[in-house]
């Protein structure tokens, strides 16, 4: 008896696919920034055609991980200097917003997701790890939030900054005598507690300092981090 074929993975779908595939790249630092995608290859490596390919470059470049340029190809999304500056400016005023609409919301089990995944931060000494966790600790605070637009722009800013705060905090975790893991430690600290008691005016102060601090470092570090081919340009 002759088999039917399996059935085809509907394009949509394998687009996604790629999509995720190739994010999960970017953000974990395999692909760095500046790093040219070439689709050919990509699309031999994953056993896809080239359409599903460009789609997912198309939906990676919309979540501002990917640049797209005539004649140019696809790279991953590099950031000067000022973008990164911006950038942080923009999270200053954006995440204190989102966790002043999510605050009032948050049950007790949400709380105690969020001193969990403080917890653990707290004792781990992997920068990856480290990152997805403080990922996950910010976004517990924000979890009740009605304002989908705001949430886009956050996640949006935390994706295309990734490598840039993962350079970073490897730079600073091995400098001698540093205190960079301690100060996190401590305004994560802040913000739970501040979260935990209703405070959404002291959880908003806490959270500016916290991220204002991030962005110091960032731009104080911001002419020694590399990773490969993943310098920050200073123009």
């Amino acid at each position: 008896m002759i088999k039917d074929p399996p059935p085809a993975i509907p394009q949509g779908v394998a687009s996604q696919r790629v999509a995720d595939i190739l994010a999960e790249r970017i953000l974990s630092g395999d692909l760095a920034p500046g790093a040219r995608i070439k689709q050919d290859e990509l699309a031999e490596e994953l056993a896809t055609s080239r359409i599903p390919v460009r789609d997912a470059l198309r939906i990676l470049e919309a979540r501002g991980l990917v640049t797209m340029r005539a004649n140019a190809g696809a790279r991953v999304t590099s950031l000067t200097r000022r973008d990164l500056e911006v950038s942080y400016e923009i999270r200053e005023r954006i995440e204190p917003l989102l966790l002043a609409d999510s605050v009032p919301h948050l049950t007790d089990a949400d709380v105690a997701d969020l001193r969990d995944v403080m917890e653990r931060n707290a004792r781990t000494t992997d920068v990856d790890e480290a990152i997805a966790l403080g990922r996950e600790f910010h976004w517990i605070t924000y979890r009740r939030h009605s304002v989908p637009l705001l949430a886009q722009i956050v996640e949006r800013v935390w994706d295309t900054t990734q490598s840039y705060r993962r350079a970073y905090m490897k730079l600073a975790m091995a400098a001698p005598h540093s205190e960079a893991g301690r100060t996190h430690d401590v305004e994560h600290q802040l913000l739970y507690e501040a979260v935990a008691k209703g405070e959404v005016e002291t959880a908003q102060a806490a959270l500016v300092m916290h991220i204002r601090r991030t962005r110091s470092g960032l731009l104080r570090y911001g002419h020694l981090l590399s990773d490969g081919a993943m310098p920050i340009p200073l123009t």
